[in-house]
Parts: structure tokens; sequence; C-alpha cells
């Protein structure tokens, strides 16, 4: 008996390593699919609200994509501009940013700190970190490219949804409980989705409108990168900050790097510790060490894009593991917490 159990557990790892290698060959075409149906899941209460106000399914999917066309084409050659400017640029703030290096280090000699500037070149270059966003949001500008791909399955995605619910009854004897079970699934993802998007869209504006006020370049690009990194708890704030810190202290100086530093944390401890929580509620939240091996696994699986959503999927993995009565330890284990098994 006991070797059979272990015989599953090796053959469900052995799975498991299976579907993310397939994942990693296929990332050109898991990419776009992941997208839309993330866009989807978000779209789908308007597109809801919008059939029940008497609007027919088709009418609504159009209005819905409309308003996606209209805000994502927007915001993409905004974005997409923005990049464009900062990769020219960026040898100039890779230059002016090894200069302000190699001029601190005479201030640390004073303090009798032995410095090799050549090993501080080498080891402890910030213009390497300049490298590294501007290759970064090459990736991103890239995925730009797939935009209309992108669109195109959230519009099959969204036609689809409004007769899946029928589908399912016809296909299926014990159809109405297993709706239930979807249904009650879905509404926990919407609702984690929608709170985290919204918040996280507030977020990025925030901190668009400081950096535009401060006078740093591209603040709406930055301001993009605060709300995509919102997603990611702990230390997605952090990875936000350091290109537009940098790209400030090049620009126009220690005093508003600070004031960029000061609006960061500012923003992240509102949006993150007060206005958060009071939506979120408790028991959503995923352990420290669940959000950094999130990170590093979605990371290598699919780039850029899969840093972006690691959290959204760890926390829909978690929430299907919590549906079912066998699974729902592996769900606590995720969590941040401990649940109050006294009640």
């Amino acid at each position: 008996m006991a070797d059979n159990h272990g015989l599953k557990w090796l053959l469900g790892l052995a799975g498991v390593v299976v579907i993310l290698a397939g994942l990693k060959t296929a990332e050109a075409i898991v990419i776009p699919i992941m997208l839309a149906l993330f866009i989807a899941i978000i779209s789908t209460p308007f597109l809801r609200g919008l059939t029940r106000r008497g609007v027919p399914s088709y009418m609504a999917v159009l209005i819905v994509l409309f308003v996606l066309i209209i805000f994502g084409g927007a915001l993409g050659m905004i974005v997409s501009q923005s990049i464009d400017s900062f990769l020219m640029r960026m040898p100039q703030y890779q230059e002016r940013l090894q200069t302000l290096t190699v001029d601190w280090l005479p201030y640390l000699e004073r303090w009798d700190i032995p410095v090799n500037r050549d090993m501080v070149m080498n080891h402890f270059n910030p213009s390497q970190v300049m490298g590294l966003v501007g290759t970064t949001l090459s990736g991103i500008g890239s995925l730009l490219t797939n935009l209309f791909l992108v669109i195109f399955i959230v519009i099959f995605i969204l036609l689809e949804e409004a007769g899946f619910s029928d589908k399912v009854k016809a296909a299926l004897p014990n159809a109405e409980k297993s709706l239930r079970d979807a249904q009650g699934f879905m509404k926990q993802v919407n609702q984690y989705l929608m709170i985290k998007t919204t918040i996280s869209f507030l977020t990025g504006v925030l901190v668009t409108l400081w950096l535009w006020w401060l006078d740093v370049d591209f603040p709406v690009l930055w301001g993009l990168i605060a709300m995509l990194m919102n997603y990611i708890p702990n230390v997605g704030s952090l990875i936000a900050a350091v290109p537009a810190v940098l790209l400030a202290l090049v620009q126009l100086g220690v005093t508003d790097a600070m004031f960029v530093i000061a609006g960061y944390v500012t923003v992240n401890m509102v949006m993150g510790n007060l206005v958060e929580p009071r939506f979120m509620g408790r028991g959503l939240g995923l352990s420290p060490l669940v959000v950094f091996l999130s990170l590093i696994l979605w990371g290598w699986l699919f780039g850029p894009v899969g840093m972006f959503l690691s959290i959204p999927l760890t926390m829909i993995v978690k929430i299907a593991l919590e549906q079912n009565e066998g699974t729902r330890w592996v769900a606590i284990l995720l969590g941040n917490e401990v649940p109050n098994t006294s009640e």
C-alpha cells in the first residue's frame, strides 16, 4: 500500500515536470493564450453586467472589445514610443550613471575605506542595471507585436463564454453540480483579479502623476511597470522602483531621486497596507517563500510576462486547490496564514 502511494506521488511529480517542459517549449503560443485568458477573466463581470441589463450577448462582447481596443491601443502606442525613446537614450543614461559612480568613490576614500575602482566598476556597476532594464523593456515591446493575436483570442473566449453553461448542461449528466463548483471557483478568481487589477491600476496612476510632477522622463512607462509589478507582493514594488530611481538620479540629481523613493514608498504603503487588505480580505494571500518561488518558476517559463502573471497564476492554482477536500491541505501550505480550526 505504501509502495503504491509513493508511486502515485512519483508519477504525479513526473507529470508536473512533463507539463512544465511542454509549457516552456510552447511558450510562443502559450503566452498570448494566457494573456487573453487573463484579460477575458477581468472582462467577464462587465460582460455579464451588460447582458443582465438586456444588452444582447454579441453586442455586449462588441462593447467590451471596443473599450479594450481603445484603451489597450492608446496605452500600447504610448508605451511603445516610450520604450523606443528610452532605448535610444539608454547609452547616455549608462554613461552618466557610470560617471556618478566614479565621482562618489572619493567620498568612500575620505572615510579611509579602501576602494579598488576597477573592481567596483566590474562588480558593482549600476549602469548594468540600466542595461537589464533595457533588455526587459525590449521583451515587453516585442510582446506588443502579439497584441492583435491576443485580442482575437479574447473575442472568441468572450463569445464562447455566453453559451458555455448551456453546452455543459447538454454534455454532462450531472452538470448542475459541476457548474456550481465552476461558478464558485470563477467567482473567487474574478474577485481576486478585479480587486488586484483595480488596486494595481490606481498604484500605476499615482506613480505616473508623482513622476510627471517631478519631471522624470517617461512617467507613463514607469507607472505601467509599477502597475504590473504590483501583482507581485513584497518584491514587486522594489523591482518597479529601481529603474525610475536610477533615471531620476541620472536626470535630476540625488535630491529628486530621494523624492522618487519617498513617492514609491508612500504609494505602496498606502495601497498595499491600507487599501488592499480592506478590500481583499483575509486568507487570499501567499506566503513570501511561495511568492519568491513563483516569481522564479513562472519567470523562467515565460520571461517578463511570466513574472507579471506569476502571482495571479499561483493564486488561481491555490483557489482551485481549495475547492477540493483532498487538495485543500496544499492550498493551506501555499497561504500566508494558518486557518482558524477552532471554529
